[in-house]
């Protein structure tokens, strides 16, 4: 009887802490230098028609550094699987808001998660024509359908496996980025990267329009920096492992981005590729880049780089994701069987499924429709109110062992949720209204699920 216990808990299903500072910071770089600035280099310069949209770049890097601070405290403090339902599930615990604003993300994440994952499956589409020449809008489509089962069996597997894959794609991502940056730096032409078109700072509305559309661009640059968030129940030391990840893959993402800007920018003319809707040559212009400069052949191995790298970038957001509806699941905010764990590999696998599948549906709709619906949709009740959260928190709960404390306490806050105001009010109207309509309905589908689940309690603290 005495070794029963300890017997059965080796045999219970559970989640293990196998990723360590190398890894989580290789989970988020991953996800943040994904086919993010290999395709939206052209959709940053139209934004505001010349290289001045670099200034929507450094708007979104400073809203990022001020949310990255908000999840590294609410990381630090309470990891677990899941990110930010954990954190609105505890911030909102006891208010009129205590179940709505955390089945309400979820709501919204079954949407932006899939559309997040499949921007990265449209790039490694609109990447792969540059070889494929004859690629139709059918065989593109069942090259996104492959990549995506693919991705699902890489982690349909053990953590612990599932770590080393992610550095070996984080090493891969890395070789690209930096092969970008090497070319460019030894070719960059200052006269060619700033040449700025007549009338460039205005600072009309039309300006400020501009700005904003670069900065939501830039902003769906970044996005990853959060991603080890998601699995806080298998990191090392989260205390201080999740927040050295956040603030290290932010300052390094940051200075290659720069980089990988100024490299093409700096080789290629703006006015070759802008407006991106004019140019085919945008749908994958560092092989441009790499063509004009080493020839095709070069070019070509050069975009299969690229292919590894977007790859790399879906791969870290499924498996970050997964973790989403599980930790709702066995919260009591979501449905049972995305709260099961493998019997044998130990990993939530009907949620990685069901959004490994979501996401390839996603990926048949335009990279245009799918970052819009994804960046307003995130930002209303993920982003913003993870702010309310984190001041509601300090608040309500001045004794929470907190790892990480936000430096300059509560300006950075306040500055992230200025960001995220004027990005979402900088937003075609059609795309705003899509935002506030999923709101409408998640509130509609709140108030059918509570009904069903009146009788049960609120969950105990920490459960």
């Amino acid at each position: 009887m005495t070794h029963a216990a300890p017997s059965t808990e080796r045999d219970t299903p559970h989640l293990e802490r196998r990723f360590g500072l190398l890894s989580a910071t290789a989970l988020n770089m991953t996800n943040m230098m994904g086919a993010g600035p290999f395709i939206t280099i052209p959709l940053l310069m139209t934004a505001l028609g010349g290289p001045q949209a670099m200034l929507g770049w450094v708007v979104a890097l400073v809203i990022v550094i001020c949310d990255g601070m908000v999840w590294s405290e609410l990381g630090a403090a309470m990891p677990g699987s899941g990110g930010s339902f954990h954190y609105l599930r505890e911030a909102f615990r006891g208010t009129r808001f205590g179940r709505l604003m955390p089945f309400l993300f979820v709501w919204q994440f079954v949407f932006s998660g899939p559309l997040e994952i499949a921007s990265g499956y449209i790039g490694f589409a609109d990447y792969s024509t540059y070889i494929w020449k004859g690629l139709t809008r059918p065989g593109m489509l069942a090259l996104i359908t492959a990549v995506g089962v693919l991705n699902i069996a890489l982690l349909y597997r053990r953590i612990h496996s599932i770590a080393r894959i992610t550095v070996s794609l984080w090493v891969g991502t890395l070789i690209t980025v930096l092969a970008v940056i090497a070319t460019g730096a030894a070719r960059f032409d200052p006269r060619v990267a700033f040449d700025f078109p007549p009338g460039a700072f205005n600072f009309s509305l039309g300006f400020f329009l501009g700005l904003g559309a670069a900065s939501r661009i830039g902003i769906y640059d970044y996005l990853g920096y959060y991603d080890v968030c998601y699995i806080g129940d298998e990191v090392r030391d989260p205390g201080r492992t999740i927040p050295r990840s956040i603030l290290i893959s932010t300052a390094a993402v940051a200075a290659i981005y720069l980089g990988i800007n100024l490299s093409i920018i700096g080789t290629v003319p703006w006015r070759d590729f802008v407006p991106a809707s004019a140019h085919a040559e945008a749908n994958f212009i560092v092989s441009v880049f790499m063509q004009r400069v080493y020839g095709p052949a070069v070019a070509t191995a050069f975009t299969l780089l690229v292919l590894w790298t977007a790859f790399g970038s879906t791969f870290a957001l499924l498996l970050g994701y997964s973790r989403i509806p599980f930790a709702a699941a066995r919260g009591g905010y979501f449905f049972r069987a995305f709260g099961r764990l493998h019997p044998t590999k130990d990993f939530p696998y009907v949620s990685l499924l069901v959004l490994g599948a979501l996401s390839i549906i996603a990926s048949f709709f335009s990279l245009g429709t799918v970052i819009d619906a994804l960046i307003v949709t995130r930002i209303l009740v993920q982003f913003m109110g993870q702010i309310v959260g984190v001041v509601l928190l300090r608040r309500n709960a001045p004794t929470m062992t907190r790892p990480y404390r936000m430096w300059l306490y509560p300006i950075p806050a306040l500055v992230a949720l200025a960001g995220w105001i004027f990005v979402f009010a900088t937003t075609a109207p059609l795309v705003i209204a899509f935002g506030v309509g999923m709101l409408v309905l998640g509130g509609i589908a709140f108030a059918a699920w509570r009904a069903r689940v009146a009788a049960v309690p609120e969950p105990v603290a920490g459960s």
